[in-house]
């Protein structure tokens, strides 16, 4: 694992290569606050498809946006999803809304894009068979690229959103793809002693079914380049393999799409694919396309993934997948950054709810950073932002800048849930605050209640009308957390030991926020350890 870069600030990294996209393609623009590639006003109007997701994966997703593809593409951080506030920018503000909108989403842990709308998911990843999937489900990896290829292509036609939800939905439903790598990737500005050390490789070892966030796959071979892709094939295609046999892939028309993850020299991904080509031909599979390059990448990582789709029928009486995946596509040129305007949003206005800043900021941990670096992305330096805020005294005033703060900078799925809940929030403390003065544990309990019942739409939770009650409760979840292996989120992917060591950060934020609004004192009991 090399951890040499030309660019070590992350931050700086993913905004410079977001310009880049605006240099070298003079049909879209960057909305540099949202990190949203999208493109420009002026074409004939059209449905409107958007993806996204973390960085780290170049091209995939700025660079796919363009006429024939994306409208619009919204960036995390590597390899974390964009917040809730970026993804609603983007809907709302960054793209035609005329014909309707189709948001593609790749199904990973982490991904922020439950958004109301017609959505495509792409969950093609093999590598990860039932059982260890679990509650997450396949991973979306590089065939989701076909994707969006088709629909961006039939989208460009004229068609409607009902036909291009249609054909996405199917295209997605019939892709599998499975990815090995030589070793694990090094993130710019990760300390390199924080190399969690199972994630190296030993010399001539092959990690099968890696993901494209450094995650582990199905396990590590030393094995030559036909017996990996032998490998590769079988779980793409044993319908004996009851794990992992997702499609049959049956079709007389099938397409093939070799993705360097970001590492892989032209020549050696070159006789990577004719190594598959004489493969396929064992199991009688002869491709009608067959794509190989750089589409969907892991930083730099040393490895390449296999898809296959099966070509079938889209029953609208149009353009069939291959016809679709060879229509023209613009994704080249060069531009400046064009940086427009939003309307702002109205300032909330107090609402009399008094409470004590000081003893609000006494509940936050930076323990939670060290916890999340541990056991997720580390995205939990938003605390840092909370506690430089100026707060105000009023909770509606404050809670709402908090609620800001959470949408814009915390992502993954902590980042979507927080957002939902403390907004609902907002919105029960607001509904009390005539004559009431005083933001009371009572006060807090009801509106608690309120928004908890908002957040029941999206996730399993038990309720309770006793604040001081469901804050220990919390307290000791969360101190029961540690060891347990993670089942959902971005955790279920990141391997190593560290769960075993600490208590689940989300987990731990939220019995820290409760324990402060119940006003109940740290003591040794609910130390830090």
């Amino acid at each position: 694992m090399s951890a040499k870069h030309f660019i070590n600030d992350p931050t700086f990294l993913v905004n410079s290569a977001l310009h880049a996209l605006t240099i070298t393609n003079p049909s879209v623009a960057l909305d540099p606050e949202n990190k949203i590639v999208y493109r420009r006003p002026g074409h004939k109007p059209q449905v409107s498809i958007i993806s996204g997701g973390g960085s780290g994966h170049e091209p995939s997703f700025g660079g796919f946006v363009g006429d024939g593809l994306l409208s619009a593409a919204v960036a995390g951080s590597i390899f974390a999803s964009p917040s809730a506030e970026q993804i609603r920018r983007a809907i709302m503000a960054r793209v035609d809304t005329e014909q309707g909108i189709l948001v593609t989403v790749m199904n990973y842990t982490g991904k922020g894009f439950g958004l109301e709308g017609r959505n495509a998911c792409g969950c093609d990843d093999v590598g990860v068979g039932r059982a260890q999937a679990g509650k997450v489900g396949r991973r979306g990896i590089a065939g989701t690229v076909l994707v969006h290829k088709i629909t961006g292509a039939l989208a460009a036609s004229g068609a409607s959103l009902e036909d291009v939800f249609k054909v996405g939905k199917l295209t997605a439903n019939n892709i599998v793809s499975v990815g090995a790598s030589l070793d694990h990737v090094h993130v710019p500005g990760r300390k390199f002693s924080d190399i969690n050390p199972d994630d190296k490789l030993a010399h001539g070892e092959v990690e099968i079914g890696m993901g494209i966030h450094n995650e582990k796959g199905s396990g590590r071979e030393k094995v030559d380049l036909p017996g990996l892709v032998k490998k590769l094939l079988g779980q793409l295609l044993d319908q004996e393999d009851k794990d992992r046999a997702f499609l049959k892939v049956n079709s007389n028309e099938v397409v093939l799409l070799i993705n360097n993850l970001g590492g892989v020299s032209v020549i050696e991904l070159g006789g990577i694919t004719a190594e598959v080509v004489k493969q396929l031909e064992n199991y009688n599979i002869k491709p009608v396309r067959i794509l190989a390059g750089t589409y969907m990448t892991s930083l730099d990582g040393k490895g390449f993934s296999i898809s296959l789709l099966n070509v079938v029928n889209t029953d609208i009486g149009g353009p069939s997948m291959v016809e679709l995946l060879d229509a023209s596509c613009e994704a080249v040129g060069s531009t400046d950054v064009r940086e427009d305007t939003l309307v702002s949003t109205a300032e909330p206005e107090a609402s009399g709810l008094k409470y004590n800043t000081a003893t609000f900021k006494s509940a936050l941990s930076a323990g939670l950073k060290r916890f999340d670096e541990a056991v997720g992305d580390g995205d939990c330096a938003v605390l840092g932002l909370v506690m430089n805020s100026q707060l105000s005294g009023d909770t509606v005033l404050d809670l709402s800048k908090i609620v800001h703060i959470v949408e814009t900078t915390m992502d993954g799925t902590s980042g979507a849930l927080y957002a939902i809940f403390l907004n609902s929030l907002v919105h029960a403390l607001r509904n009390q605050a005539s004559g009431v003065g005083e933001a009371t544990p009572k006060v807090w309990s009801i509106a608690l209640k309120q928004a908890s019942e908002a957040l029941s739409k999206y996730t399993q939770h038990n309720q309770t009308g006793d604040l001081k009650k469901a804050a220990e409760s919390a307290r000791n979840g969360a101190v029961g957390t540690k060891g347990m292996k993670a089942s959902l989120g971005r955790s279920v992917y990141v391997g190593g030991s560290g769960y075993e060591e600490v208590p689940d950060p989300g987990a731990w934020g939220l019995s820290e926020f409760l324990l402060g609004l119940a006003l109940i004192s740290e003591d040794t009991d609910y130390e830090i350890v």
